[in-house]
């Protein structure tokens, strides 16, 4: 039976979680167990209780109780499903909802790079993309267009975070993913030792066609990108096995990294 709490106060501390606190303050909590995210629309939230993580409450507006996303408050069990009209909840969030609809679920412990390398063939690897609008869409490409696994370098954007999880349509939780250990150096050799050739996405003058049947050949292959802007460190295009450019007409000298992803993804899938 639903846990519906219709809301009266939007300053109730219970809220918090939804209007007060940051993403990086949701993740950081002290003890474990408690670190959170919160998955917005009631598509995303479907994939995360798919995937097994665990709602600690929903905010949903009224009419929600009887629509399509109805299912999403059956499936929650007896945790607070918060309720108000929508200009309620815009007044709580400071921002309109996306199909109004949000949850707040548990993290869940990351797998170790070995665990998800151990069987794949195509790896997704960022290093240091912070937008986490690239990130979402750079999930979604490489659950739809052919790579196994994502990881990331330290510093990239945290994929739970809730925009990210958006954009992505929930294939945040499809996909698996992990954050790599000091990178490049301890990455690549942890790679290579599984196994992997690696292909950097660079502007080089020495790079490869994307289409290089070298590429699409390698049993196991890590595509490789870069920050927004700056693109690839030279250290990581140095420690590569191939350097590898896409190919552009009309003066445009390179693609968004999200538009890039699809490109690569697609072109350097494994058949």
């Amino acid at each position: 039976m639903p846990n519906i709490i219709e809301i009266t106060d939007i300053n109730a501390p219970e809220l918090s979680v939804y209007a007060k606190l940051t993403e990086a303050q949701l993740k950081s909590q002290k003890n474990a167990g408690e670190s959170l995210f919160i998955a917005e629309s009631p598509k995303v939230i479907r994939y995360a209780l798919h995937a097994g993580y665990e709602p600690v409450s929903l905010l949903a507006e009224k009419s929600h109780l009887h629509d399509d996303a109805a299912d999403v408050i059956s499936r929650v069990g007896d945790v607070p499903v918060y309720v108000a009209d929508t200009q309620v909840l815009n007044q709580l969030t400071g921002f309109p909802l996306t199909r109004a609809m949000m949850c707040a679920m548990r993290r869940k412990p990351l797998p170790t790079v070995e665990a998800i390398c151990r069987s794949v063939r195509r790896v997704a690897i960022l290093e240091n993309v912070v937008n986490p609008t690239n990130v979402g869409a750079i999930f979604r490409s490489a659950a739809a267009l052919g790579m196994d696994a994502v990881l990331l370098s330290p510093a990239c954007c945290d994929p739970l975070y809730r925009r990210a999880c958006r954009v992505s349509m929930g294939t945040v939780f499809q996909i698996p993913w992990t954050y790599l250990p000091a990178w490049p150096e301890e990455g690549m050799a942890a790679l290579r030792a599984m196994g992997f050739q690696t292909a950097a996405l660079a502007l080089d003058d020495r790079a490869i066609s994307i289409d290089d049947p070298a590429l699409k050949a390698a049993d196991k292959l890590c595509v490789i990108l870069g920050a927004e802007g700056d693109g690839l460190t030279q250290n990581t295009i140095a420690q590569s096995d191939y350097t590898v450019k896409i190919p552009m007409m009309n003066g445009v000298d390179s693609l968004n990294v999200a538009a890039a992803s699809a490109v690569a993804f697609w072109e350097l899938r494994h058949v």
